[in-house]
């Protein structure tokens, strides 16, 4: 039976790393539903080739509705965590212990949560550092799995492994 996925999104997200892994899990059986600041607009990659158009509003959805979290990267989690709607429904997902998959700058919105001291876990080079501070191990790998829980991957060239992780974790 195939799993619910949430995926924080807005304007400016990495077009390839939510295009990508979001077709994965739908091929995969799963739903993934879009979630920004208000249902029904359309938000769009940076690269200027993907769109997304937003299921529901912030304020529509609770974390006990979803099955999982996916967290696409680009500059959409930095401009979502701003917002401490999208910060507090990142944290639940990591507090509930169910399945997250953050990549490339994903992992912003896990850092502003503090929830990621004592993880293993990766991310964008520019980032590093921050993941360091938050209390992550570090790992300049392709994908990182920690806990059977995180999935975390630095950058598009990732995706196949981290698409692979991820969707093995929703079996």
């Amino acid at each position: 039976m195939g799993k619910k996925i949430a995926c924080l999104v807005t304007d400016m997200f990495e077009d390839s790393e939510y295009l990508e892994p979001a077709r994965a899990f739908m091929e995969g059986g799963h739903e993934v539903v879009t979630i920004e600041k208000e249902a029904g607009k359309t938000v769009k990659g940076k690269q200027g080739e993907a769109t997304a158009k937003i299921d529901v509003g912030i304020g529509e959805v609770s974390p006990d509705d979803f099955d999982a979290l996916f967290l696409p990267g680009g500059f959409s989690p930095d401009q979502l965590r701003a917002d401490d709607r999208f910060v507090q429904f990142s944290k639940a997902f990591m507090d509930a212990k169910k399945p997250v998959f953050a990549i490339c700058h994903g992992p912003q919105l896990l850092i502003t949560a503090k929830t990621l001291d004592g993880r293993t876990a990766t991310g964008y080079k520019s980032i590093r550092v921050d993941l360091e501070n938050a209390g992550v191990n570090f790992k300049d790998e392709e994908v990182v799995v920690c806990g059977n829980q995180l999935v975390t991957s630095r950058e598009p060239k990732d995706i196949p492994a981290f698409n692979r992780e991820a969707l093995n974790l929703l079996k």
